[in-house]
């Protein structure tokens, strides 16, 4: 019997409770027979009335975590408001007018059991985008609270983002689905609960890019834009704009977040703001129930009786794995943008993706967000901001786990387990597969120094690598020098990079107010933002003063340089083995495997949204099936690079495209004009 039901989808917890109970299920009286039957029966009419009412919800978090009372319906549910006591509030999506499905992700939707090539893209289109709730969907929007840019916010919450139940995959896995953009919410403030077509396909396409990596993340499902607008002022510089409403389905084991537990803060010290739930500590033993028994069973199961081990087991295993996490972000170059609280995920994945952006020329001070003017969430400081962020999980969770429990437990385990992750997968994309030795971190270090000095692609830079043999041969070693100094800035790139950004008379003012008063310099600028602006204008007065070929010698040098401390580790690793043959091809494989060739450069992003505003969503679709494969050549994806919309094969067909206007190779350096882009 239990073969026959899984087969026809029937959750695998009802037909083992069956197994358990001799035959029986526990939770009916029925005979056996008559529920088996009853069981087929619905199971067999779901998928007669197509793949949306086969899914197969069971809403765990809304039975296990207080709900505020509600349906859900009406204006009253969306109306802005503290919400005390609940960790949830039932609400209904919005429907949006003629919506359209501008691209699936067959992976992402498989764990629910969808296929997405079989998927009608009309009807596929009103469920992805709230207008139509499969049956078993109880859609909520979850209350939490954060630290956003090191100051506390009070409730924030799921402003625009909607659960809609917990579905069970045809593997046994539970997946939270949520549509993000689909309407008002008790905790949409002063917005309208709406995403527009830019900022939604830079979710969907980044949160498949970073599993595709394999890096911990959220999934996108799909992207759904609509003939419904909302008005947009992007750069806040008074120009707004109508916008398309978009709605992407985001699928994880659970979006319960650090600032999920911080909905019980007392009054803050500088902001004074208070949790919405302040003093409902029964809520917070909850809360720790459910997540460490739903998704650490493991723990749960070790310490039944001791809730303080239980917990401090717990905050161990989140530090490590957000150590992990951001270990591997720091090894492709991924800038997450808002690293505030609320945007910390409690099983360790990546979440909420916003202004991020992938590195191009490696500089470790860059901010992705245009919004971030401090720089706090920089690429280089992305570390020590987790683990602030962690620092106050730890103070969300007392009294459940003493403090001096989890600041020893925070000392004692992130810098450790990133730094040994993060060495151990730099030994990866540097092609060090034997040997582990302690001057290895300085050569990663080295390598870093001279692609920031060089002003040389992240990406390319690495991936370039596993075509060096280490060979003293010079002139195998000249032809990688001129391969690697290609990846490096150019004037006109640097030009654009150290443009001074403050008018003369504005910095000779800051200068002269940081003498005589200090004070009041503090509250409109910092010595670190100004020294910064002398070393743009220096850098920039200096490349007034050389020429490329001048450039590029010096690029040269420091590249041989670094290249001879290179050679001689690759040498010891060959002096280990007997078959060196064997070794370079397993050292090729590991490089390229961790190395990408491709990744969501913001400017990638930006042809595809530009595409898709003007109504063509090809260019989505081939973006997604890049970053699906972003370590494959591009011989193997020689389909995907060329392939073309049937309005485009018209038009070659009748000689208007040449050549020279086929879409470009996304695995080169990126266009001047990248540079200039602004993400808030």
């Amino acid at each position: 019997m239990a073969a026959a039901l899984l087969a026809l989808g029937v959750p695998r917890l009802l037909w083992c409770r069956a197994s358990a109970g001799g035959g029986r299920f526990s939770s009916s009286g029925l005979p056996a027979g008559v529920r088996e039957r009853a069981s087929l029966g619905a199971v067999m009419q779901r998928a007669a009335e197509g793949p949306f009412a086969s899914l197969r919800f069971d809403n765990l978090a809304l039975r296990a975590l207080p709900v505020e009372p509600g349906s859900g319906e009406g204006e009253e549910a969306s109306r802005p408001r503290q919400v005390r006591g609940a960790c949830f509030s039932r609400v209904r999506p919005s429907p949006l007018e003629r919506p359209q499905v501008v691209a699936l992700s067959a992976p992402a939707l498989a764990l629910l059991g969808l296929e997405a090539a079989v998927l009608q893209e009309e009807e596929a289109a009103l469920y992805l985008s709230g207008c139509r709730l499969p049956p078993g969907a109880e859609p909520a929007a979850h209350c939490y609270c954060g630290h956003q840019f090191g100051s506390f916010a009070g409730q924030l919450g799921d402003g625009a983002a909607m659960y809609l139940g917990e579905v069970l995959g045809p593997q046994g896995d539970r997946w939270e689905i949520q549509l993000k953009g689909a309407g008002l919410t008790p905790y949409s403030r002063q917005a309208d609960g709406r995403k527009v077509l830019r900022s939604s396909i830079r979710e969907f396409l980044c949160s498949e890019a970073m599993f595709h990596l394999g890096i911990p993340t959220t999934r996108a499902g799909s992207c759904v834009t609509s003939d419904s607008t909302v008005v947009r002022d992007i750069f806040y510089d008074g120009n707004p704009k109508n916008e398309k409403c978009t709605v992407v389905l985001r699928i994880a084991s659970t979006f319960i977040r650090f600032g999920s537990f911080e909905i019980f803060k007392p009054t803050d010290e500088l902001t004074g703001r208070t949790g919405p739930s302040v003093d409902q500590d029964y809520i917070r033993v909850k809360m720790l129930d459910y997540v460490i028994g739903t998704f650490y069973p493991e723990i749960q199961e070790s310490y039944p009786s001791d809730t303080v081990k239980r917990n401090a087991a717990f905050f161990r295993e989140i530090t490590q794995r957000t150590a992990r996490l951001v270990a591997e972000w720091q090894c492709v170059g991924f800038c997450h943008g808002v690293l505030n609280t609320d945007n910390m995920s409690i099983v360790g994945l990546t979440i909420d993706y916003g202004p991020f952006g992938f590195l191009d020329r490696y500089d470790p001070d860059h901010i992705c967000n245009g919004s971030d003017n401090m720089g706090r969430y920089a690429y280089s400081k992305q570390p020590e901001i987790c683990k602030w962020n962690l620092g106050k999980l730890a103070e969300a969770l007392v009294p459940e786990l003493p403090l001096e429990m989890s600041e020893t437990i925070l000392e004692e385990e992130f810098d450790v387990t990133y730094e040994s992750h993060y060495l151990q997968k730099m030994r990866k994309k540097l092609g060090l597969v034997r040997l582990e030795l302690e001057d290895d971190k300085k050569l990663v270090s080295d390598f870093l120094q001279t692609m920031e000095g060089t002003g040389a692609d992240f990406t390319n830079s690495f991936r370039l690598l596993s075509s060096f043999s280490g060979a003293s041969d010079p002139e195998e070693q000249d032809i990688f020098l001129q391969k690697i100094v290609e990846q490096c800035a150019s004037i006109e790139e640097l030009k654009v990079v150290y443009k001074p950004k403050m008018d003369p008379r504005q910095l000779s003012m800051m200068l002269m107010l940081a003498q005589s008063n200090p004070q009041l310099f503090a509250l409109i600028g910092t010595k670190a933002n100004i020294n910064k602006e002398l070393e743009r204008i220096e850098r920039y007065s200096g490349l007034q003063q050389i020429t490329s070929d001048d450039l590029s010698n010096e690029n040269k040098a420091l590249w041989k340089e670094w290249l001879q401390k290179y050679s001689s580790r690759l040498k010891r690793e060959q002096n280990s083995v007997n078959d060196v043959e064997s070794l370079n091809s397993e050292r090729v494989k590991v490089m390229d495997s961790n190395n990408p060739k491709y990744i969501l450069r913001n400017y990638i992003a930006q042809n595809a949204i530009d595409a898709a505003e003007s109504g063509d969503f090809t260019e989505v679709r081939r973006v997604l099936a890049l970053v699906e494969n972003p370590f494959q050549d591009e011989e193997y994806l020689q389909g995907v690079q060329e392939r073309r919309s049937p309005e485009e094969e018209v038009e070659d067909a009748a000689g208007a495209c040449s050549s020279a206007e086929r879409k470009p190779i996304y695995s080169s350096k990126p266009p001047l004009w990248a540079s200039e882009l602004c993400v808030t």
